[in-house]
């Protein structure tokens, strides 16, 4: 019988193994020219996710996924498909820092602590940290731009939040390593700058399984070292000290006991230790940890805490905040609360900032504390903060509200280098002035100090490429049964952003004062009815703006007055939730009124044609309406018109 090939026929000649070029050519003709299947049958799709199709245009993730390239695999995407995850266990040592003080007994100690710049952290760390409340912040954190992203916008951990709640500096070398530590070169490093001998190097690593040293063997080993001690003593305790402050604030991993020896290299030179840029460490640290945490199969948060829970007490002060009355602005912004665990659960939580309003944020919390501790410049620094193998992109051009600028549409996010690269990372560092944003980049200053205004065109393109409500709104606490089956998957997301939108702008309005023109305030009424109405034939009935090529680019304050014609236009998204309207200028008819006597009656806008005026309650003594009259007043007013 003659052989069987792998085509399914039959040969005489021997079965030979094609090569390679003829495996090529074949994959090459099957992927330019198929043959279709003469019965083709239908197989299901696996190499896509499932939450991947779901969010084609979905209200729950972005309809543009260019900039949240991932958010597929984000825990927002598995929340809005009803996967819940429960809070994030944190990594605090607040308390463990108490364990190890620095009284007068070891004041040399002291001293080295405070010339290193690290001396506020050993009183600044909240002992308590609350789950519900960074679970749900961890849950809005995008890596692609480092930013939380909340229903009105983008927010973010500065370097300026840094340096007001820490009071560590922010400016200084970058903290980098040549390559990650491997077990024998912690142990000759313990040996090396802590004194220890190898066999208790050993021991430490081996039952740390990683090149890692346990918090409590630092404490035991070192914490009863005193003045008394010998000089060489009173270094290796130093070296300890400031290996375990770091360990337990700025760098706290999920091992939750232990601290990465690799540090240690940092507190080679003692007299150096000052002239590193701690603050821009911390928070590169910080932002890697809450990218991690996106993931769904993430329970647990790292990173220093306290900077996280001080942020969100700084910026969101009636919601989740309970101040010292005691505190002073000497010190440092975090003792400014008392932290507190608060009762909600998580799902409360994400409802509360789902609903979440503009007004409802402190934008700029430290203007009491300039005087003190004014806006450093490396804070409009747009680059990479770098923090050993930790790499990550810091965009102040996104969170412009937060210096007390109008937000305009931010360009695309920079992805950041390989972190092998630290030769051009630390050059690139180094001449932070030269990169950081312009004035013409920060366009313009808000027109109210702390009002967080943003660019007409703004809300439109950030609802197109970001998601902005975490929880589904069928599955909301005091949904029924028959609400949740009868209620779209976008009307809660439609009407909360019509009345966020409508508040926002009257708010803005209302804070102006009585010295405004008329015509701002019937500008900003006529779109709020507009926008409430859902409709917008408010303002599109009056003109109609030319419409402007889409782009991401900044663009420039000057083309962007208030209430002015916008001159961005985004592609129509895929749901019911209306654009922000335009504004006209109000028509010639409608003139300011006098500066003396009576104010002139209010001039309300007509409804949307869309919606009809409600027709009045029929007088039952009234008699029966006569059709052929109404036909004959119709007829005689034509015949009228065309004479």
């Amino acid at each position: 019988m003659p052989p069987r090939t792998r085509g399914g026929y039959t040969s005489d000649a021997p079965r030979r193994r094609p090569t390679r070029s003829e495996r090529r050519r074949r994959v090459h003709l099957r992927e330019v020219d198929p043959v279709p299947d003469p019965d083709p049958v239908e197989h299901p799709q696996h190499d896509r996710d499932e939450t991947e199709e779901v969010f084609e245009g979905a209200r729950g993730g972005p309809i543009d996924r260019s900039i949240l390239q991932s958010f597929h695999k984000h825990v927002a995407a598995k929340i809005w498909l009803g996967e819940d995850r429960a809070p994030l266990k944190l990594v605090n040592h607040g308390a463990k820092l108490q364990l190890w003080e620095l009284d007068m007994e070891r004041s040399r100690i002291y001293e080295t602590v405070h010339r290193s710049g690290l001396a506020p952290l050993t009183s600044c760390s909240h002992r308590v940290a609350s789950r519900p409340m960074l679970s749900a912040f961890c849950e809005r954190w995008q890596p692609e731009t480092t930013t939380f992203h909340m229903p009105f916008g983008e927010m973010t951990i500065t370097l300026d939040d840094v340096a007001s709640i820490l009071h560590i500096p922010v400016t200084g070398s970058m903290i980098s390593f040549p390559q990650p530590l491997r077990v024998d070169d912690a142990n000759a490093l313990l040996v090396e700058l802590l004194g220890t001998t190898d066999v208790e190097a050993s021991r430490e690593t081996e039952q740390c399984r990683s090149p890692s040293v346990r918090l409590l063997w630092l404490r035991d080993h070192f914490s009863t070292i005193t003045d008394a001690s010998s000089d060489d003593d009173i270094m290796f305790a130093t070296r300890a000290f400031l290996l375990h402050l770091v360990g337990c604030t700025l760098f706290a991993d999920k091992s939750a006991t232990s601290v990465a020896v690799v540090y240690l290299e940092l507190f080679r030179d003692l007299s150096m230790v000052g002239s590193y840029a701690w603050g821009a460490a911390c928070l590169a640290y910080l932002y890697r940890q809450l990218t991690t945490a996106t993931r769904f199969e993430v329970r647990q948060l790292g990173g220093y805490l306290t900077l996280l829970q001080a942020w969100i007490y700084e910026h969101f002060p009636e919601m989740f905040s309970s101040p010292d009355m005691s505190y002073t602005e000497s010190r440092s912004r975090a003792l400014r609360w008392r932290p507190h665990v608060i009762p909600d659960s998580l799902q409360s939580v994400r409802e509360r900032l789902d609903r979440l309003q503009i007004s409802e944020v402190c934008w700029e919390p430290y203007v009491d504390h300039r005087a003190e501790h004014p806006l450093p410049d490396i804070a409009w620094y747009s680059g990479c903060l770098k923090c050993g193998q930790v790499v990550e992109p810091y965009h102040p051009e996104r969170v412009l509200r937060q210096f007390g600028y109008i937000q305009t549409i931010p360009p695309r996010p920079f992805t950041p280098p390989r972190p092998d690269r630290s030769i051009l990372l630390e050059q690139y560092w180094e001449r932070w002035t030269d990169h950081v944003l312009t004035d013409q980049s920060r366009g313009r200053r808000c027109h109210y100090s702390g009002s967080g205004e943003s660019v007409p065109e703004y809300m439109a393109w950030y609802d197109h490429i970001s998601h902005r409500i975490v929880q589904p709104p069928q599955l909301r606490s005091g949904f029924t049964t028959d609400a949740r089956s009868s209620l779209p998957s976008h009307a809660a997301s439609t009407s909360d952003t019509r009345a966020a939108r409508a508040l926002t702008l009257l708010s803005l309005v209302i804070s102006g004062g009585r010295e405004q023109s008329v015509d701002v305030f019937w500008g900003a009424l006529n779109e709020a009815h507009g926008i409430l109405a859902g409709s917008d034939e408010t303002s599109a009935s009056h003109s109609t703006p030319s419409p402007a090529p889409a782009s991401h680019s900044t663009p420039s304050p000057a083309t962007l007055p208030f209430f002015s014609p916008a001159t961005f236009v985004y592609p129509p998204a895929a749901s019911d939730d209306p654009p922000p309207l335009i504004v006209p200028p109000p028509p010639a008819s409608v003139a300011p009124p006098a500066a003396s006597g009576p104010p002139p009656p209010l001039i309300v806008p007509p409804p949307p044609a869309s919606v009809a005026p409600p027709a009045p309650a029929p007088d039952p003594s009234a008699p029966a309406p006569d059709s052929t009259a109404s036909t004959t007043v119709y007829v005689r007013a034509k015949r009228k018109k065309k004479t």
